[in-house]
């Protein structure tokens, strides 16, 4: 037995991680598929969501990797973005122990569905590269989502990686260059919110590192597949993956007000 898991445990975390990765290589929303299970083997809710960011920070880690080795991904361009991400998300999760996040939900769910409609009614956005040099106070703006994005992933944190790539296509890139970059920056604030897990005890080793070999994984093969398939396929699994988040997280919402 690996990390003292009996087989079945073991491959139920690194078959669920390699699904998780495939899906959050390209666009995000790994959560859906990695939380249940992980809740599944008996983890506190608190301790799963830090266990997953363990298992989420190798595989965002990987697929970055990939995009950045494909030449989907400029570092040159985006590394200064990095921090705004990684600090966000570290005020964001300490701003928690301070305002309960579920405040933030019902503009979460309003955000969603404007990201999944405004996609499905733009049928040619981000097909082709379109970006040009962001003028002074567009780049501003530009900075200050970011670093909001990044402060919501630390703070509550479904639909981080949508958000990520939205921000890109409204600027100018195309579906496979925005994945590319929306996996660099969510990879610093994966990174950064485990970090506050790992000081706070809340990490699961023996099932958060054979989740993340499973991530690694699904990671390479997610993000060569994507490559391969072009920006059409990530539209259409970016599509698909907001309004699975939006419908999740709805019915999580309404279930929490009605039955408390």
């Amino acid at each position: 037995m690996i990390f003292g898991l009996d087989p079945s445990m073991l491959a139920l975390l690194v078959g669920f991680g390699f699904c998780a990765a495939f899906i959050d290589s390209v666009v995000g929303g790994g959560g859906l598929i990695a939380l249940p299970a992980l809740l599944f083997t008996g983890l506190s809710p608190s301790a799963a969501v830090a266990t997953n960011k363990l298992a989420g920070t190798m595989g965002s880690f990987t697929s970055t990797f990939v995009f950045y080795r494909s030449g989907k991904l400029d570092l040159s361009s985006i590394y200064k973005m990095f921090p705004l991400t990684f600090f966000g998300s570290m005020l964001g999760a300490y701003t928690v122990h301070l305002i309960d996040p579920d405040v933030l939900k019902p503009l979460m769910l309003i955000m969603l569905a404007s990201v999944g409609i405004y996609t499905v009614t733009k049928k040619d956005w981000g097909k082709i590269m379109a970006y040009k040099k962001l003028s002074a106070s567009r780049l501003i703006l530009f900075t200050a989502l970011i670093f909001l994005i990044g402060f919501y992933d630390g703070f509550l944190g479904p639909g981080t990686g949508s958000f990520l790539m939205f921000a890109y296509l409204m600027i100018g890139f195309d579906f496979l260059k925005a994945a590319g970059n929306a996996k660099f920056l969510n990879f610093g604030s994966n990174i950064s919110a485990l970090l506050m897990f790992i000081f706070l005890g809340q990490v699961h080793y023996a099932y958060g590192i054979p989740m993340g070999l499973g991530q690694i994984a699904g990671s390479i093969i997610g993000s060569r597949f994507a490559i391969k398939k072009g920006s059409g396929y990530v539209r259409a699994l970016f599509i698909a993956v907001t309004f699975l988040l939006l419908a999740k997280n709805t019915y999580d919402y309404v279930h929490a007000f009605l039955f408390g």
